[in-house]
């Protein structure tokens, strides 16, 4: 156990802890629900940005995405890319008038909005079942990924590491509510950029420079360096799938849905665009090359997961590695903080209250309910990562793909198309989600397309031919010109 390394990140935790207190404190001067889900819908442009930012890129991204880099090369650097316009696509398409129905509907979770634009209990339940099921896995991702971090650059082990985190991700999320989660995402996001340039700038001198790096990358491999990727992984139908799958699906992503009904003005969405998408580029650029040079500095790991944690003890100091071990901590906290609060809320929201309204002004009963929620989930997700697989990005894009199979199109649609209704939008959630989850465990791939593609393509197909049967809901989605 290396104790240089932990002790910048024990300092780092106690700060996490600190926000959630005050955020404890604050949560009392507003009504419960309002503000331990949504924080009083009062962000700004900068923490709009951060969180957006931190709750997209995850595990995935800072520990499965490298190691994939590592593993298949500068192809997958480019691949990674690919998600660049991912808070544009959120903010752009859900942004102001999601945000201002969600007003208008006093909206507090994304099954509020789908329930007030079809007015169909029945499509709420299966929404809310999908999204715990696609949450437990995607979650389950995120505990593996802290806890192997942990276990590389701190020397602790999985099993110890994995309580550690989980417990910590779990207390602070269960008593300091979305507000928390967001002042962490800030602090986070910024902890990320600065780690993110520092170790790829660490992993370049340790390399010998850059020519010096890809020159030993073609050494070891020279489709290390192609466009195609190792074993020729980037076909250009892999390469449509990825975009669909963690660009353009990502607008059906609850718990990045939810973050474009909590910000404060149209001015907050504007910057948060631009700010994010900077936050993005740098990220996934910074990390996927960090990982994909480090095969340069470290030819020869058995688990590509483990290269970025590995990266980070061997080309910093040991205090340098315990301060910017927190930079892929935090990309993990921030994603799990955000599913588990949208888990949460969707069974004391979505499913308690929808059958015990009456608990609605028992502020008492909802916030004992809310914090022991998400503890309890928190315990299931200890016990699903106990065992984890060798590299953890695929079973994090299968749990996003179900999410956006069940979601995107009734998101969308629901908002843009007037004469859409509650029959579409469950024809919609039940091919799509059933359709996706019968190619992903048979691993089909039809044409060599990921599952994702013609999951939602039949999706649509579903909505437009099963709206044709049900009845439009009349409820004003369109804006009215004071919206505008």
């Amino acid at each position: 156990m290396q104790t240089e390394v932990i002790l910048p990140l024990i300092a780092y935790l106690l700060v996490v802890f600190g926000l959630s207190a005050w955020s404890m404190r604050r949560r009392q001067a507003g009504n419960f629900l309002n503000e331990y889900f949504l924080g009083s819908r009062s962000m700004g442009g900068f923490v709009l940005a951060m969180t957006l930012t931190a709750t997209y890129i995850s595990a995935s991204s800072f520990i499965g995405g490298p190691g994939a880099a590592y593993k298949y090369g500068l192809g997958w650097v480019l691949l990674a890319m690919i998600q660049l316009p991912a808070v544009w696509l959120s903010l752009g398409v859900l942004g102001k008038k999601f945000a201002i129905l969600a007003r208008r509907y006093n909206a507090v979770t994304l099954n509020d909005m789908l329930y007030a634009r079809y007015q169909s209990r029945l499509l709420v339940w299966l929404a809310s079942i999908s999204l715990l099921v696609a949450f437990i896995g995607a979650m389950t991702v995120q505990f593996i990924g802290g806890a192997r971090l942990l276990e590389t650059a701190a020397g602790i082990p999985y099993e110890a590491g994995l309580l550690i985190f989980g417990i910590s991700i779990a207390l602070y999320t269960a008593f300091g509510g979305f507000r928390a989660s967001v002042l962490n995402d800030a602090m986070q996001g910024m902890v990320m950029l600065i780690g993110t340039l520092l170790l790829l700038a660490g992993v370049v001198h340790a390399a010998g420079g850059l020519s010096n790096a890809v020159s030993t990358l073609q050494h070891i491999d020279p489709k290390l360096v192609t466009p195609q990727g190792a074993d020729d992984i980037l076909s250009p139908a892999f390469l449509a799938s990825f975009w669909v799958l963690v660009c353009f699906g990502i607008i059906g992503l609850p718990h990045t849905a939810v973050r474009c009904i909590s910000y404060k003005d149209s001015k907050a969405v504007h910057s948060g665009i631009i700010l994010g998408t900077i936050v993005v580029a740098v990220l996934m650029l910074g990390m996927h090359l960090a990982g994909a040079l480090g095969r340069a500095v470290i030819p020869d790991m058995a688990i590509p997961d483990s290269v970025i944690p590995t990266l980070m003890v061997t080309v910093l100091p040991p205090v340098a590695a315990g301060i910017f071990l927190a930079a892929p901590m935090a990309a993990i906290m921030s994603t799990i903080n955000a599913q588990l609060l949208q888990s949460s809320a969707t069974i004391v929201k979505d499913l308690w209250l929808s059958q015990r309204p009456e608990d609605v002004n028992n502020e008492k009963r909802l916030k004992r309910m809310s914090a022991m929620i998400t503890l309890a989930l928190s315990l299931l997700l200890l016990l699903a990562a106990w065992k984890p697989p060798q590299m953890i990005i695929w079973l994090n894009l299968l749990a996003f793909g179900g999410l956006e199979a069940v979601f995107l199109w009734p998101l969308v649609l629901g908002l843009y198309w007037e004469r859409a209704n509650a029959a579409g939008a469950l024809s919609a959630m039940l091919v799509g989600g059933v359709l996706y989850a019968v190619l992903a465990t048979l691993n089909l791939e039809i044409m060599g397309f990921h599952p994702i593609v013609p999951s939602l393509l039949l999706s649509l197909l579903s909505f437009l031919i099963g709206n044709r049967f049900g009845c439009t809901v009349n409820n004003q989605t369109s804006l009215s010109p004071t919206d505008k």
